[in-house]
């Protein structure tokens, strides 16, 4: 197998798990505040990753080489996709609605290509480059519902990379500050989607010089749950909250965090092979895989449009181009 399709192998395994937390997320929401689970996610993803490592490095027959450059560029990765990314996401999503957000993080990869060819020089070939396009315009097809671009739709959305809200959403020093200075859509989906795309970058351009997926999860991990420490407020009452939390919803939202970190081990692993806008375009495509299997498994009352056959089937299209060019 070549290393290109072990870089589409590792993208679509991504892409599965993501899935699988954003359909977890619509269960676990119900139990327990996401503010919360955002904690317990973060704290999961933490827990398993440094269990992966462990298990890792009891089997590998070669010791660990230290590559300090790598290190800081997975911990600054962290702090702008698990952080910022996810701050800026949702508050354009409380301020202006799920779609206006959602058609800023679709953009994302368009972000990530540009940034990849002027920081690591990596370059699209016409045909990869048509298919970016023909998914991202099948995207916003299958993400697109009747009335959903009101400014306070209550469709319920989930960022690119699955997880809930930072806490600090709601009454952090940093939010306090934005919201003084962040009063436009194009600033606030701006910031989201270029904070994704610049971890992105970060990630793909640790990985390349050091091979570590899985450590380089865990420092991102731990960077952004830092920084959710850092800015939230009520600490004091995070214990007490957490015993008194729904039991259920604490185990799902640990479930999650055990999806997100392994889908983000796979995507660290496939920008190794593979563009890192092409990595992060097929992980974008949860939409195509999550409105069926929600039909099937939460009876969703939307259903199925014309419209959303007609997104997925350009999006799996945009997909085919890229990975048969």
């Amino acid at each position: 197998m070549s290393d290109t399709y072990l870089g589409y192998i590792l993208a679509g395994a991504a892409l599965l798990l993501f899935t699988a937390s954003i359909l977890l997320t619509k269960l676990a929401s119900h139990r327990l505040d996401l503010g919360l689970g955002f904690l317990v996610a973060t704290t999961a993803n933490v827990v398993f990753s440094a269990l992966a490592f462990s298990v890792q490095m009891g089997l590998r027959g070669d010791a660990l080489l230290w590559n300090a450059q790598a290190f800081w560029l997975f911990a600054a990765a962290g702090a702008f996709a698990t952080y910022l990314g996810r701050f800026f996401f949702y508050e354009s999503v409380v301020r202006f609605g799920p779609a206006k957000a959602s058609i800023f993080q679709i953009s994302s990869p368009l972000f990530t290509a540009l940034m990849a060819w002027l920081l690591l020089g990596e370059r699209l070939g016409v045909l990869a480059a048509l298919g970016m396009l023909m998914t991202i315009a099948g995207l916003m097809l299958v993400s697109y519902k009747p009335g959903f671009f009101s400014r306070r739709n209550a469709v319920a959305v989930i960022p690119p990379d699955g997880g809930p809200a930072p806490a600090a959403l709601k009454s952090s020093v940093m939010q306090r500050t934005l919201r003084h200075v962040m009063q436009s859509v194009f600033l606030l989906g701006v910031g989201s989607s270029m904070a994704y795309a610049i971890g992105n970058v970060l990630r793909g351009s640790a990985v390349r010089g050091w091979n570590e997926p899985v450590l380089g999860a865990l420092v991102g991990a731990l960077s952004g749950l830092a920084l959710h420490l850092l800015f939230s407020a009520g600490k004091r009452e995070i214990l007490q909250r957490l015993r008194t939390a729904d039991r259920g919803g604490v185990s799902l939202f640990a479930l999650i965090g055990v999806s997100t970190i392994s889908a983000q081990i796979c995507v660290i692993g496939a920008m190794r092979y593979i563009p890192l806008s092409v990595a992060t375009l097929v992980t974008l495509c949860t939409p195509v895989l999550v409105f069926p299997l929600s039909l099937l498994l939460f009876k969703n009352q939307d259903g199925i449009t014309a419209i959303t056959l007609a997104g997925s089937a350009l999006t799996l299209l945009g997909i085919a181009i890229i990975v048969m060019r």
